[in-house]
């Protein structure tokens, strides 16, 4: 994205970073909204720089710091079950992608195929990908995720991580290879 942002606007992404926080803007929509009208820029490439510009782009931080972030507050509790889920998707090939966000970690192959959220301090949101997955009880509709996942599987013990959602797991992988 960088050397891309260099060849369409001819300045580096340090100089636009500078740029952008001589404006002091204090929200990222003012940001791109500047990029964009100011300077021409697509959606894509404003939004770029807006969250260097603001560091609250996911590359802006330690993977481990945004994980161990999203296990606190009370929340340490439910940090097993991370990383049961994590083991047993390392399991599945050497071409599972790990990249911690601020809320949440994404799993992907060629493209994501669940994502792991502490959404409260009781209980942990694995959104799956799943091609025309039947619910269940358990297996539910994407929920918070949107479009991001097609199904949701609430998690509130490690016993949860059982043969039927590392079926869904598994599933989901092999679909999104």
């Amino acid at each position: 994205m960088e050397k891309g942002l260099l060849e369409k606007t001819g300045k580096a992404l340090e100089e636009w970073v500078g740029i952008v926080k001589e404006q002091n803007f204090e929200k990222h929509g003012q940001i791109i909204k500047f990029l964009k009208e100011e300077h021409g820029f697509t959606h894509g490439f404003a939004n770029f720089v807006a969250h260097k510009a603001r560091e609250s782009d996911a590359a802006s931080f330690d993977a481990d710091d945004l994980v161990t972030s999203q296990y606190s507050k009370g929340k340490e509790h439910l940090k097993p079950i991370y990383e049961k889920i994590l083991g047993i998707v390392k399991d599945f090939g050497s071409d599972v992608e790990i990249a911690p966000k601020k809320s949440s970690v994404s799993l992907r192959r060629k493209r994501q195929f669940a994502l792991i959220q502490p959404s409260t301090k009781t209980r942990i949101d694995l959104g799956l990908k799943l091609n025309d997955a039947v619910l269940t009880n358990r297996l539910e509709n994407s929920g918070p995720f949107g479009s991001m996942c097609t199904n949701r599987v609430q998690l509130t013990e490690l016993s949860q991580v059982d043969d039927e959602l590392i079926g869904w797991l598994k599933t989901a992988y092999e679909q999104a290879g």
